[in-house]
């Protein structure tokens, strides 16, 4: 029998041995928590607090500041220190909220339900959009929104994304085996929102113990099932992951629900689960700290706005002087120069690396091998493309589909001659998509 894959794709060294064994430990912050006020895709959001002002654990402390926006809530009890700009993991000074920790963590009441019974599709959006819950795998798109599709009664399949492709990441692995009940739960929650559709657990064949345990928990739901995809970067991407699991194509200027799914992360699954049952607004995620230069590396749960630098101690520090520290994984995550950076809802990992073997690599000329076209999920040619970007040849560039590129980051991977083929795509696209949005 075929396995669930994609066409394309490469086989990194994973590293998820470091992490992958050690349960999940919970990170007290001890300084002050910073809060940035774009922390998602959209608007940035509004704060309705001022400095001096108290604040409890889960109070709002800004609003949504517009229809693609989320609000933002306070992870522990303290006073608010300033508002000002402050440095987030893309270099950027953000305006942020920030705020004194009191050690207290005092707490508002939330209102939980008993079960979705009670409530109707519209106050379980309203609940989730309320929670300001957005994408957790790293896109940080309102999850109201993606739950709120033009044509609801079209959607067939939601699925939860537990792949976890990017290599050294345990965070989803984890959070699978420690709260499954909880991601059901959650895929349940979101399943009752579509009268059509079934849902499905798309996990990378290298968890064996997920694909067991998530079976034996839905044998009883009949409108859940449990996929085994084949373990290749990049399965976890959304595109990938629909086609794998439903066969079913999405190119750039289509939607997931454009071809009846939903895709969700299991982070993002799960905070829905609390938002709609519990009454909990988002204010943890998992954070995978790991890497060779880590005394010891393992997944935290993470109260959002927690300082970088607390993170490492946590793990125990450096074992060796980093070369490299990177922000989510290695093929997609962002270099850091600066760990004083807060933890915010798109954070996935922490990553600290002995080596930095993309700086120490040597660009030279194509060979015209063809392994970028071969290891291409989008079924695009990287090589060309990234000729076109170098010479800022927009047309060809377009008329090539330099817009399908996923930017995985398999192209500079697999490329014999070093040369940053994803980097440089990526440029371009970045200049189009601006221009979009001046039109």
């Amino acid at each position: 029998m075929a396995k669930l894959t994609f066409v394309g794709g490469i086989h990194p060294y994973d590293g998820k041995d470091l992490s992958k064994d050690k349960p999940i430990k919970e990170v007290l912050p001890k300084g002050e928590l910073v809060y940035p006020l774009s922390q998602h895709i959209g608007a940035p959001a509004k704060a309705i607090v001022q400095k001096g002002d108290h604040v409890l654990t889960g109070q709002k402390i800004a609003e949504a500041g517009g229809f693609v926006s989320a609000p933002i809530y306070a992870t522990v009890s303290g006073t608010v220190k300033s508002i000002e700009p402050r440095r987030v993991v893309s270099g950027d000074m953000v305006m942020s909220i920030v705020v004194d920790n009191d050690g207290r963590y005092e707490e508002v009441e939330y209102a939980p339900v008993k079960s979705i019974e009670e409530l109707s599709k519209e106050q379980i959006i309203e609940r989730v959009k309320e929670a300001g819950i957005v994408g957790m795998g790293g896109a940080g798109f309102p999850t109201f929104i993606k739950l709120s599709p033009k044509e609801p009664e079209k959607i067939e399949y939601v699925i939860a994304n537990c792949a976890e492709c990017e290599p050294y990441l345990t965070s989803d692995y984890r959070r699978i085996l420690e709260t499954p009940e909880k991601l059901i739960e959650g895929l349940k929650i979101s399943l009752s929102l579509f009268d059509n559709a079934r849902g499905i657990l798309a996990v990378e064949d290298n968890k064996p113990d997920c694909v067991e345990l998530l079976k034996k928990l839905t044998k009883d739901e009949p409108k859940i099932s449990v996929k085994a995809l084949k373990t290749k970067y990049p399965q976890g991407a959304e595109r990938q992951l629909i086609y794998a699991a439903t066969g079913r194509k999405v190119n750039s200027s289509m939607l997931p629900a454009d071809v009846g799914c939903i895709v969700n992360n299991v982070d993002t699954i799960v905070a829905i689960y609390q938002a709609v049952i519990e009454g909990k607004p988002l204010m943890h995620r998992i954070v995978t700290v790991t890497g060779d230069a880590i005394a010891d590396p393992r997944n935290f749960i993470v109260r959002i706005g927690t300082n970088y630098h607390e993170l490492i101690e946590e793990a125990g520090g450096f074992q060796k002087e980093p070369a490299k520290i990177i922000s989510g994984g290695p093929m997609m995550g962002m270099a850091l120069f600066d760990l004083d950076v807060p933890t915010t809802k798109t954070a996935s990992a922490l990553l600290c690396l002995t080596h930095d073997d993309v700086s120490a690599m040597e660009p030279s000329a194509c060979i015209n091998c063809g392994r970028c076209v071969e290891a291409c999920p989008s079924r695009i040619v990287p090589r060309l493309l990234a000729d076109y970007a170098e010479n800022y040849n927009e047309e060809a560039f377009l008329s090539h589909d330099g817009m399908e590129c996923c930017e995985c980051g398999c192209c500079s991977y697999i490329c014999p001659a070093k040369r940053p083929l994803t980097q440089t795509i990526k440029s371009m696209r970045k200049m189009q998509l601006a221009k979009k949005k001046t039109k």
